[in-house]
């Protein structure tokens, strides 16, 4: 489920889990009722740092809005919403077999 909602394979998604498990950003907890399911959970401090980074991205957006003005600035958002609509219209036809590990070569 995790690898279908960020576009990712599985592997690449262990990874990802392994590395914030070993930092201490989340921990994994069994499902009692499906041993097949396994719950990704934030820790405290995956919290805080989710937190402090949602602060960063909110004043770094009021920011660019007071940079464009409201009259851009719903452009900029229409337009964001366009591609978007595109690109769930239109996704790659090898998407499940991509890495997407950074070490990817695109001819």
């Amino acid at each position: 489920m995790l690898s279908r909602l960020l576009g990712l394979t599985p592997p690449t998604v262990t990874q990802l889990v392994n590395s914030l498990e070993a930092k201490g950003m989340v921990q994994r907890q069994d499902d009692p009722s499906d041993r097949r399911v396994v719950r990704i959970l934030l820790t405290e401090e995956g919290g805080k740092i989710t937190r402090k980074a949602r602060e960063h991205m909110d004043k770094t957006l009021n920011r660019l809005v007071e940079h464009l003005g409201v009259q851009e600035s719903n452009q900029l958002a229409d337009m964001l919403m366009k591609v978007h609509a595109f690109i769930e219209d239109n996704p790659p036809p090898d998407l499940d077999r991509l890495q997407m590990n950074g070490d990817e070569k695109f001819d």
